[in-house]
């Protein structure tokens, strides 16, 4: 007869797996985003990704606004850019992590966003992109 220790792990594993699972997935993003990125994989990561919406150049608005010190920049409040409604009213600053996360899933972090129907990119090039518009700006 098995002890109860060598039996099938039962229903408790499963939610403790799910839990840890999804708590890597979560801090991905911001972790990635601390880390330093060489600048050649960084622009090159901003071109490949951002490069046919957005500048980083201040004042050079496209298709979307441009990039140019978008850390700490309260979200839908550069001048002279028609933000959608939504990131008008968004209510938060650009910070890295959310930066990051909108790059990979723009809809959660603000719903009806402009960059629809955008299907974000790695959360390991959007923190190459975050260093790279950091780097550009002289923002931290």
């Amino acid at each position: 007869m098995r002890s109860r220790l060598q039996m099938s792990p039962g229903p408790w594993l499963r939610p403790i797996v799910g839990a840890g699972a999804l708590t890597l997935l979560l801090s991905a993003p911001y972790s990635l985003a601390q880390q330093p990125v060489n600048d050649e994989a960084a622009q090159r990561a901003f071109n490949n990704s951002c490069r046919t919406c957005h500048s980083v150049k201040d004042g050079d608005n496209r298709l979307g606004p441009n990039l140019n010190k978008i850390v700490g920049r309260k979200a839908g409040s550069l001048p002279n850019y028609n933000y959608s409604p939504s990131m008008k009213d968004a209510g938060f600053v650009w910070d890295r992590d959310k930066l990051t996360r909108f790059m990979v899933k723009p809809d959660e972090v603000v719903s009806g966003n402009k960059m629809q129907p955008y299907g974000g990119v790695s959360a390991e090039d959007a923190a190459k992109v975050v260093a790279y518009l950091q780097a550009t700006s002289g923002s931290q």
